[in-house]
């Protein structure tokens, strides 16, 4: 009698409560990334913290981040998905329950580090669930359609995080470590138990070591893609309210609203990308990922230029969509190029580019800022030269 739990199931109940489970997860996820870059303005002024050091506090997250995105993979691989992810999830609350507690650099240094080992494990096992629960030809989609979280994250960081922010940051965490309990049990109760596909990869984990999947040149491709492409992703995410803020005198929950506008236009860019890849830009996500890259360059560029608050609104949100887009199209690729049984692996490694490129952005762009006196144009043309590097790479990936 033929095991119903290692078929792969159709597009079904079952696997809208996967999706509902792990954008539940994810959305929590980005909140917190996106919720530092308001939460900082209020701790630089209570604890006189200059640019340089509220950079530092981003960049330790995405080091640790960055450690993890392998070994999260790998396990996903070896363990199954669901478990790294419940570990994954209350760790974060932990964290961000200790983020509202702590009150010096080093020790907010120290857990964000910390929270950045709980987040590394998400991204990879949300890929390996993926995978394990949709037939080949509807990952990309599913995988597009999680990370419209990026946006939904940022909606409730900028809107209820800095808010709530704008009373009291700790109360902001405090809140935080609540809502990712909620993420745990969501992932709990409605992503189905993995022991039954653990059991059948054992042996091809055998055959498909580590090192086999790190050799493979396409991998390595989309790990540098994403560095360049999370350079420019993190760098407006940690900076921007910043400089919404001290460019046009803006409080932190103003800011936050402006965000919002752009996280609005995220989702669809996200939303969209698995639309057109998977209907009108069928077999060419190279040329999806230079096109959208252009267009958010140039959202940048006008930014750089702008002086008047209406038009720098308009170039954060196309640009924020583009960037989001460009992004999509990267992340999805490796459901569509790699063999499920080395995808948790796989994307934890070109994970690792992505968040490398969360590790350096806030640090170099908090210099290059320093650097300029306060200037962000250097900056903004340093994320949008490496966003076209990356999307002109592209077209050495094997697909």
């Amino acid at each position: 009698m033929e095991d119903v739990k290692s078929t792969k199931p159709k597009m079904s109940g079952k696997n809208s409560k996967v999706i509902a489970a792990l954008m539940i997860g994810y959305t929590m996820v980005y909140m917190d990334k996106t919720m530092i870059s308001t939460a900082v303005i209020p701790i630089a002024k209570q604890f006189s913290l200059n640019t340089t050091q509220t950079g530092l506090i981003m960049s330790a997250f995405f080091l640790a981040y960055s450690c993890m995105q392998i070994p999260g993979g790998w396990l996903a691989d070896k363990v199954g998905a669901k478990k790294v992810l419940l570990f994954s999830l209350i760790s974060i609350a932990v964290t961000s329950y200790l983020f509202g507690i702590v009150g010096s650099l080093f020790m907010f240094v120290g857990i964000r580090f910390l929270a950045g080992l709980g987040h590394g494990g998400y991204p990879p096992s949300t890929s390996k669930a993926i995978a394990e629960n949709f037939e080949p030809h509807q990952r990309v989609l599913a995988q597009s359609g999680i990370l419209t979280t990026t946006g939904i994250g940022g909606i409730l960081a900028y809107t209820l995080g800095a808010n709530v922010i704008e009373w009291h940051w700790r109360y902001g965490y405090y809140m935080l470590g609540t809502l990712f309990v909620v993420a745990f049990l969501c992932v709990l109760f409605m992503l189905p138990n993995d022991q039954a596909v653990v059991k059948t990869e054992e042996s091809v984990q055998e055959k498909m070591p580590l090192s086999q999947t790190l050799k493979n040149p396409s991998v390595i491709l989309i790990f540098i893609i994403l560095l360049l492409e999370n350079v420019v992703t993190y760098g407006a995410m940690s900076w921007m309210p910043s400089y919404l803020t001290e460019t046009f005198d803006l409080t932190v929950a103003q800011a936050g609203a402006i965000m919002a506008v752009s996280a609005i236009l995220q989702i669809i860019g996200s939303l969209g990308t698995g639309i057109i890849l998977t209907r009108v830009f069928v077999g060419k996500q190279k040329q999806f990922i230079i096109t959208s890259a252009i267009l958010a360059a140039l959202g940048i560029g006008g930014l750089i230029i702008s002086t008047n608050i209406i038009v720098a609104v308009i170039c954060v949100a196309l640009s924020g969509m583009f960037i989001v887009s460009t992004f999509a199209a990267t992340a999805s690729w490796p459901q569509k190029i790699f063999p499920e049984e080395i995808i948790g692996s796989a994307s934890g490694i070109v994970g690792t580019g992505g968040t490398l490129g969360g590790f350096i952005a806030p640090l170099l762009i908090g210099a290059l800022v320093n650097n300029a006196g306060g200037n962000f144009s250097v900056a903004f043309i340093f994320m949008a030269v490496s966003l076209l590097i990356g999307a002109f790479i592209s077209l050495l990936v094997k697909d």
